[in-house]
């Protein structure tokens, strides 16, 4: 190292002694009172975690030190269910998971990714940060995990192909597309007569390179991290789901925060993801331009003999059994009638 033990003693006997006389106070983490985990499933270079990593330096600086949040990014900590018990037992405090994963514990949870509902952004945070958002939050709270007000955004998902554009509802029929493991994917491409495929998704560029199915539905950002334009030809500008991220804290952890630091936490968090989905949304517009620079061929069909389609094939009347009717009649409010 070059440096002598007793150089190393002279320097910090020296700043032994001048963080007497009013030095700049540092934060370090062995000051910290609480030091808090947060684990999420995206990559370092996900808008989620550049975002994160900017809210946990202003929450360590507002609160002068006394709070101090570790980020656990890229399924470091274990896969979403793993954690989502992490977070349960409090061997997590802080965890950030899609509605549509999270209603393996919280059924209502998955409402947000509903077929051909949301039109667009606009919609989308008129219904998360207004009625349907607070009655999700609500639901969450029954699994005794805290769900911050703010979701963050995963995106429109869109649907790719190997073989044919999307154009129309009739386009899908006989399609062999993968889908993520739950039933709401599997239910509504089944309406539109399509083979969906339940596959983990680090097996879906296989899958695709293989053809064991044709296709597959993912937001932008994610079909490019994936390469997945090196084995799909076509993109169909479907928007049929949208899902976000739910700030998810373990309650007794929450609760065990003085007030004074849980308002600088709680603020803090809600205007990163604020400013995330501003990112998102930007990086969609690029992202774009990219694939099909990358030779991605683009459509965009339009949505309404999508929603007709779903609605004779009684896949909104299913959908409205299982959420129940005050989960339904909220979602209708901000959408419009589906069923």
């Amino acid at each position: 190292m070059g440096f002598s033990r007793r150089t190393l003693l002279k320097a910090s006997a020296a700043s032994a002694v001048m963080g007497s006389v009013g030095a700049p106070y540092v934060a370090r983490a062995e000051q910290a009172e609480f030091t808090y985990k947060f684990a999420n499933n995206l990559p370092d270079s996900h808008p989620l975690n550049i975002r994160s990593k900017e809210m946990a330096a202003a929450i360590k600086a507002e609160t002068n030190g006394r709070f101090d949040l570790q980020i656990f990014p890229n399924n470091q900590l274990g896969a979403d269910t793993d954690v989502l018990s992490q977070l349960r037992s409090g061997g997590v405090e802080f965890f950030t998971m899609s509605g549509l994963i999270l209603a393996t514990l919280v059924p209502a949870a998955s409402i947000n990714g509903m077929g051909f509902a949301f039109p667009d952004y606009p919609t989308v945070w008129k219904a998360m940060d207004g009625d349907l958002g607070a009655f999700v939050r609500r639901e969450v709270a029954k699994a005794n995990i805290v769900a911050f007000e703010k979701i963050w955004d995963n995106g429109f998902r869109q649907t790719t192909s190997s073989t044919k554009p999307i154009n129309g509802p009739a386009d899908y029929k006989g399609f062999k597309i993968r889908v993520p493991v739950s039933p709401l994917w599997t239910s509504m491409f089944k309406a539109f007569d399509a083979a969906p495929a339940s596959i983990n998704f680090n097996e879906v560029y296989s899958a695709l390179q293989t053809k064991i199915v044709e296709g597959q539905e993912n937001p932008l950002a994610l079909i490019s991290t994936a390469k997945l334009y090196e084995v799909q030809k076509y993109c169909s500008l479907t928007n049929h789901m949208w899902d976000g991220y739910w700030f998810l804290a373990n309650r007794r952890a929450l609760e065990a925060l003085p007030a004074d630091v849980r308002t600088i936490v709680e603020k803090n968090v809600n205007g990163a993801a604020l400013r995330a989905r501003a990112d998102t949304e930007k990086l969609n517009a690029t992202v774009r331009e990219d694939l099909a620079s990358k030779g991605l061929i683009f459509n965009q069909p339009d949505v309404a003999p999508f929603r007709e389609k779903l609605r004779s094939a009684g896949f909104y009347s299913e959908w409205k059994g299982k959420y129940g009717e005050e989960a339904w009649a909220i979602l209708e409010k901000s959408v419009g009638k589906l069923s």
